[in-house]
């Protein structure tokens, strides 16, 4: 697979899917399979793996480098895939990835962030953005999102804050941000560039949680178009590719500046972390995944979004239950809302939004994306069934007037975590792979972390590698887990217990 800059495709060719096609055409063509994988396209499978999945899957699932499918002469038909998938995004090169956005995170850090480079980075960013930090060498300052006390949820980054932490580090060039959030929240990504840029530092937005974004007009438009300079798409996780599969964008020059981050870097950095043996199945359904999104996506979203609209408006009658939406607009970190996120405030109720999504799961098998203290987020894909929204809503309403508790509204959460005053004394490359030593909390004040702690609820970070850890922060931690939070990447979950740097 070729990493030199794609060629671009006419407009004509959004409703073919190039890749796919010359997947799907070898695989049921019948031809000699003396090469990987083992199963032959079928034949050689466990038999039990072969009726779930199917002859069909088995059949495309072709290894790389197969002629007239990703070598041959150019543009073979996984270099035309990508180009259209850039083309439907707007951007000068796209990379699919078949390690989800993790992927690009990691070759983003690898080819922007080498040994030493100073960048700055949104504390609650996704934890591969350290991991990729951790494999680069890279040495990071923190942005703290705005956050919601109230509902304990992290909101964008306002450009305020951003200009604060590049003024803090002038040595950074680029910024890592997220937005959407995974509650749906967009941040002012427009203002957010041209902060960025005007330091000369390069934005990467992760728009895991946004594929979809500027496919519709009551959709927020794509991070890319609002100047960002590098975007990750999650494709799976709205758009219908499979799981584990996403996108990389790098944005075009302006033509009053060139572009501030080199494909060819960022090519390089790619290969190093990609598999020499990457899924078909996984690059065929993202070719797939931009082509109904480029052709059908506005009618299919124009659809999901009404939908999603009545779904709100029922909800609105059920006591104790309040959707929250657009009209967040506005507050602290919030420039515009997906509407293809549904996110109940379950405060009202008497009961926490665990005990609401375990009672919608223990009744009627309805498996939300995320329960919090105070809410319930269910994710809604690009063609969500409308009738499987409508039977939601009753289902909530049916379990809230059976479990809701009359008294004093749930308290959100303890205090947020932006009080923290963490400081940063080791590189987390230092700190991660360095030799570490198991202590008990309270006996690792004044130690350095070699672990990453994020609570969920809210989802970011109390301790980072390479931090020192204060009274405050395991107090916090200690806090956390008593409230019911989840800790994502401690190694022991009740935090009596964490690794620190030896002899530090």
């Amino acid at each position: 697979m070729s990493e030199a800059s794609t060629p671009k495709s006419g407009p004509s060719e959004q409703p073919t899917a190039p890749y796919l096609d010359a997947v799907v055409a070898y695989g049921f063509r019948g031809p000699g399979r003396f090469h990987v994988p083992g199963h032959k396209g079928g034949p050689g499978a466990d038999p039990g793996l072969r009726y779930a999945l199917g002859d069909r899957a088995l059949g495309i699932d072709i290894p790389q480098d197969i002629h007239g499918v990703d070598i041959g002469p150019t543009p073979t038909p996984y270099e035309r895939a990508e180009a259209l998938a850039a083309e439907a995004y707007g951007a000068a090169r796209t990379w699919f990835l078949t390690n989800g956005a993790t992927q690009g995170n990691h070759a983003l850090c690898l080819a922007l962030a080498p040994l030493g480079a100073h960048v700055v980075a949104q504390r609650n960013s996704h934890a591969s953005i350290v991991d990729g930090l951790v494999l680069s060498g890279g040495l990071p300052s923190f942005v703290a999102p705005a956050y919601d006390s109230e509902l304990g949820m992290a909101h964008g980054v306002t450009p305020e804050a951003l200009e604060a932490a590049l003024a803090a580090d002038p040595e950074a060039r680029v910024a890592f941000l997220v937005s959407p959030t995974y509650y749906g929240m967009a941040a002012d990504v427009a203002a957010l560039a041209r902060v960025a840029h005007a330091r000369d530092v390069a934005l990467v937005v992760d728009q895991s949680w946004g594929p979809h974004f500027g496919f519709h007009p009551d959709l927020p438009e794509s991070a890319l178009k609002l100047g960002a300079d590098a975007v990750l798409t999650s494709t799976h996780k709205i758009v219908g590719s499979l799981t584990q599969s996403a996108m990389l964008h790098i944005a075009q020059g302006d033509g009053h500046h060139p572009p501030r981050i080199d494909p060819a870097a960022v090519g390089r950095a790619i290969r190093l972390v990609r598999s020499t043996s990457p899924s078909s199945l996984l690059m065929a359904s993202l070719d797939g995944a931009r082509r109904q999104l480029a052709v059908h996506g506005e009618a299919l979203l124009h659809e999901t979004i009404a939908a999603a609209r009545a779904t709100r408006e029922k909800l609105a009658t059920t006591p104790g239950i309040a959707t929250i939406d657009a009209g967040f607009v506005g507050r602290d970190g919030v420039a515009a809302y997906d509407p293809l996120r549904l996110v109940l405030d379950t405060r009202a109720t008497g009961r926490t939004g665990y005990e609401v999504a375990d009672a919608l799961r223990n009744a009627y098998d309805v498996q939300v994306e995320l329960a919090t203290v105070a809410t319930i987020v269910c994710v809604l894909g690009v063609g969500q069934p409308a009738e499987a929204l409508v039977r939601f809503a009753g289902d909530v309403d049916e379990i809230v007037k059976r479990i809701q508790k009359p008294g004093e509204p749930v308290q959100a959460l303890v205090r947020g975590p932006g009080a923290l005053s963490n400081e940063m004394v080791v590189a987390p490359r230092d700190a991660f792979l360095g030799v570490s030593e198991v202590v008990a909390l309270e006996d690792a004040v004044g130690r350095i972390s070699c672990e990453s702690i994020a609570g969920y609820p809210p989802g970011i970070p109390a301790l980072l590698p390479g931090e020192r850890i204060t009274a405050d922060t395991a107090s916090y931690l200690r806090e956390l887990v008593a409230s019911g939070a989840r800790l994502h990447g401690a190694a022991d979950p009740t935090i009596a217990t964490i690794h620190v740097l030896a002899g530090r």
